[in-house]
């Protein structure tokens, strides 16, 4: 079976959706989750050039076609920066 590809709003990259984290506006309440629910999403690469670029120019909000909490983008650079316990690892 073909994986799904999907395509970052940022960098307009494709790749498998597996690559990307998916912000959704659910739908009857129009409430910003995300990688999960039903409703309409948009796909973002997890690199802090194209999660700069979408919060700078709004291109998550354009695309959901919402206005995106600043919660949610708090969450999206949270969790670019690595935790402590994985550069641990990798020292290791």
């Amino acid at each position: 079976m073909e994986p799904n590809y999907r395509r970052c709003l940022s960098c307009r990259c494709v790749a498998p959706k597996q690559e990307f984290w998916r912000v959704v506006r659910i739908h009857p309440s129009r409430q910003i989750k995300l990688d999960q629910g039903m409703g309409r999403s948009a796909y973002i690469c997890p690199q802090s050039s194209c999660l700069s670029a979408a919060q700078k120019k709004n291109r998550l909000g354009r695309s959901l076609r919402t206005s995106v909490p600043e919660e949610i983008y708090q969450i999206l650079w949270q969790r670019l920066e690595p935790s402590p316990w994985s550069i641990q690892r990798s020292k290791d």
